[in-house]
């Protein structure tokens, strides 16, 4: 006969209170005595979740994450604020090399209070080009957004990014949007690709004027690099660079800035953190540096090993617990 988890401590209580001894009351019961001690060595360990039938606690209890290493999610959650329950999944498994699920840090961080509304807007996930690229520098997306600096008027970010890796290559703050503008952008990231033989990347604007123009156009021939303009209100063209530019501005216009040069250092900050440390969903989690510089290979093949091996341990401490209970 099976008893469900409330009979079980009906009759753990029932023995505990009987004036008689346990085995007379066991067997008036008609329970077995060992599976009497099954139940009462795992109320003991567990309380009343573990009066749940065996196969289902094993099943819940076997990867249960040791307090020690709850504690440690909420300790590094509140010295790195500015990571969310994904990112510090991801950031938990490089840095102290433990497997952790997304799931398992946002429960945590939920019971103690620290989940905060996302500071971003999404966009639909077929904002994206149509024609996938499979390699770095194939093809860069470039496009200007805007900031007012009280008492200096706008200010213009031109921005390249790869549209494999999401790495920003270059980038300038203009006081002006022209095709001169989009060309010393151009020549930093190629500078900075070490791009100078024969290869080079198409690259993907939208409609603007200092992007339709012909001096542009010109030196882009000159450069072999080829042009594609975005259709008109289409969002499957610069989605990855709008999307960028939006979470960017989301953390740069958080604060006021006096001088062009403060923009500049927070942007260079922004950039900086968005390359090398930011842990991008679209990427599988890694870095758009880790992508362009090809390291993501590596750091996911690392990654696995680890979550093997942390699931390895805990399962084969539950199983040192499962073996005590049952002596």
């Amino acid at each position: 006969m099976r008893f469900n988890q409330a009979e079980k401590y009906e009759i753990i209580r029932m023995v505990e209170n009987s004036a008689f001894g346990v085995k007379r009351t066991l067997k008036e019961l008609g329970i077995n005595k060992s599976t009497f001690y099954n139940w009462y060595s795992a109320f003991l360990e567990m309380g009343y979740e573990g009066l749940t039938s065996q196969q289902r606690r094993m099943n819940q209890v076997w990867n249960r994450i040791p307090q020690q290493e709850k504690n440690r999610i909420v300790e590094i959650a509140l010295d790195k604020p500015e990571l969310s329950p994904r990112e510090l999944a991801y950031y938990i498994t490089d840095t102290e090399k433990r497997f952790i699920s997304e799931s398992s840090v946002y429960r945590i961080l939920k019971e103690k209070g620290l989940i905060t509304s996302p500071a971003y807007v999404l966009i639909r996930a077929s904002d994206s080009f149509k024609d996938k690229t499979t390699g770095i520098n194939q093809m860069w997306q470039t496009d200007f957004t805007y900031f007012k600096i009280i008492g200096w008027g706008w200010y213009y970010l031109s921005s390249i990014l790869d549209d494999f890796s999401r790495y920003i290559i270059a980038w300038d703050l203009c006081s002006s949007m022209t095709a001169q503008d989009v060309q010393q952008t151009v020549d930093n990231a190629l500078i900075h690709a070490g791009l100078h033989g024969e290869h080079k990347p198409r690259l993907l604007s939208d409609n603007g004027s200092c992007y339709l123009s012909k001096e542009l156009k010109k030196y882009l021939l000159g450069k072999g690099i080829r042009q594609i303009n975005g259709k008109p209100n289409h969002p499957q063209t610069q989605g990855k660079i709008e999307r960028y530019h939006r979470s960017m501005k989301n953390v740069i216009n958080l604060d006021h800035y006096v001088c062009p040069d403060e923009l500049q250092r927070k942007l260079a900050e922004f950039i900086d953190y968005y390359n090398n440390h930011r842990y991008h969903e679209a990427l599988n989690n890694v870095t758009p540096a880790d992508v362009y510089f090809g390291r993501a290979v590596k750091i996911l093949r690392e990654r696995q090993k680890i979550k093997i091996q942390t699931l390895k341990e805990r399962k084969s401490e539950y199983q040192k617990i499962k073996v005590t209970l049952c002596h």
